[in-house]
């Protein structure tokens, strides 16, 4: 059963808190939205291992009360017990929500490199094809082609 939550009195929200008023004119009393408990590993194993204690002792009701006081369901605590059988205490540390990336960063910066590569041939062989055109052009057209240097 989770922990009851203390609802701040009326009169100690500021005014502009407590009271919005409505097109109609009528007021609306609001309350500020409960923020969500988050767990570390340490503070989850902790609660494990005192449960585990409170099973073994064998007093009854202990366990409720270790519920009642840290403000959590049974079902948490199940789900913490089998995250820690599973994967050991690594397994209680909080993981970023989301969906997980598929590419690690170094197969992330592979592939931008291998585009980046793709792009560079792409413009080298139309580079190389207006070359081999002007070569044609300068043949047709008889004109002597410009020495250049064997460094370009």
């Amino acid at each position: 059963m989770p922990k009851p939550s203390r609802i701040p009195d009326r009169d100690s929200l500021p005014e502009s808190e407590r009271r919005q008023t409505r097109p109609s004119g009528a007021t609306l009393e609001t309350v500020p939205k409960r923020t969500r408990r988050v767990f570390s590993a340490a503070d989850k194993l902790r609660i494990v291992k005192e449960a585990d204690g409170c099973l073994t002792s064998g007093k009854r009701g202990d366990l409720e009360a270790l519920l009642r006081r840290e403000g959590i369901y049974s079902s948490l605590l199940s789900s913490w017990r089998s995250q820690l059988g599973a994967q050991g205490a690594a397994g209680l540390a909080t993981k970023k929500p989301g969906r997980k990336p598929r590419l690690t960063e170094a197969e992330r910066r592979n592939v931008e490199l291998l585009k980046r590569n793709e792009v560079l041939e792409k413009k080298l062989r139309i580079a190389n094809a207006l070359i081999a055109l002007q070569k044609k052009a300068h043949e047709v057209l008889g004109i002597a082609l410009p020495e250049s240097d064997g460094d370009t």
